[in-house]
């Protein structure tokens, strides 16, 4: 296995994506490098299995996300995961990503933040005990819709699930059945086992790339520990009460696994906001083919007569919970959709007047 092949290189050998082998030829002498962790001062980059180097990231990187002042938007500078060019200790280029994961970021203004890049699959991992939410396993479902990249739902605690009462397994798979709309894998482990986790071997194959996402007190840093075969993730109790936990992982991180795997561990995220890319209906198909059914168009699902999504609820078909997460999704997503065409719109316009001002200092000091 090769050193790049080991920190989730996708290729045997040479990139066979085009735009990759452009950019790579565009910086003659420089080498690829993998982002494998992420803090307010930098980056910390690898070139294979082992410790990292602090790399030096472009000065657009480091300047505010206005182009007018010659920065770029957070999204569009290196996240965990991504693959960039490093000549000396200096990253140099970022090579396009080809799947990316990412989530509204807290607070008012829009703005997107990137969860990881170039990931092939994503274990949504939650626990069997009152961490168990079908809802917000399907907000996780819907945020990754759409991204190119295979979720797979992880229930750890099996073990204590099972012991308490025997069942539980069986209808936490029946809960989530209609979860999704595509054929979504659930897998339920005890996190502790190595014999267990053994079952997501499937998708820790040499060259790939996974991404734990779910809330503290999960379980996804005792999964990365049992996968590694060593103690190298802190772990925390969680509470009795209501199966929560501290934030044990502080920041991402990427980490080679035995078998050519990466699996990348994330804090726990307590607000899962939509970016506006997302396509809800994508997640919710059986409602929408319900909704065509109806007897107006216009049809709100209220109280109008001839409503098939109301009849489906009345008859048990259609979880009335599912429905409400479902226009609770489809009216945040549509509220963010807004923001970022306002946030393009004001992106476009810097631009504008950025190459507005570069001509009138070109023409009054004469520069070419």
């Amino acid at each position: 296995m090769t050193p790049l092949r080991a920190i989730g290189w996708p290729w045997a050998g040479d990139p066979e994506d085009a735009a990759w082998r452009e950019t790579i030829s565009a910086h003659p002498g420089a080498r690829p490098a993998r982002v494998i962790e992420q803090h307010r001062s930098g980056y910390v980059v690898a070139e294979g299995p082992g410790e990292g180097l602090k790399a030096e990231s472009p000065p657009e990187w480091q300047r505010a996300s206005s182009y007018r002042k010659g920065g770029i938007a957070p999204e569009e500078r290196a996240a965990v995961g991504d693959w960039v060019l490093l000549q000396g200790k200096k990253i140099v280029a970022l090579l396009p990503r080809r799947t990316a994961i990412k989530r509204g970021a807290a607070g008012e203004h829009y703005k997107q933040q990137l969860i990881a890049a170039n990931i092939d699959t994503v274990f949504v991992v939650c626990g069997l005990d009152a961490d168990f939410n079908p809802r917000r396993i399907e907000r996780y479902l819907v945020l990754i819709g759409g991204s190119g990249v295979q979720p797979i739902v992880v229930l750890t605690k099996a073990d204590k699930a099972e012991a308490a009462m025997p069942g539980s397994i069986d209808m936490a798979r029946a809960a989530l059945a209609g979860v999704a709309s595509q054929d979504v894998t659930v897998v339920a482990v005890n996190a502790k086992d190595r014999e267990s986790v053994s079952a997501l071997e499937p998708w820790l194959q040499e060259g790939h790339s996974v991404v734990l996402v779910g809330s503290s007190g999960a379980g996804k840093s005792t999964l990365t520990n049992t996968l590694l075969g060593i103690e190298k993730m802190k772990t925390n109790e969680v509470r009795e009460s209501d199966s929560r936990g501290r934030h044990t992982t502080t920041h991402r991180a990427l980490i080679p696994l035995p078998s050519g795997a990466c699996l990348i561990d994330t804090p726990g995220m307590r607000e899962l906001k939509p970016t506006g890319e997302e396509d809800v209906a994508e997640n919710f198909s059986d409602i929408e083919a319900l909704a065509e059914q109806c007897r107006f168009r216009d049809c709100r699902h209220a109280k109008e007569p001839g409503c098939a999504v109301r009849a489906a609820i009345e008859a048990g078909t259609l979880d009335a919970h599912r429905f409400g997460n479902y226009l609770k999704l489809r009216d945040e997503v549509a509220g963010a959709a807004d923001k970022l065409a306002n946030r393009l719109q004001q992106k476009s316009n810097e631009r504008v007047q950025g190459k507005s001002l570069n001509k009138r200092l070109d023409e009054k000091y004469g520069r070419h």
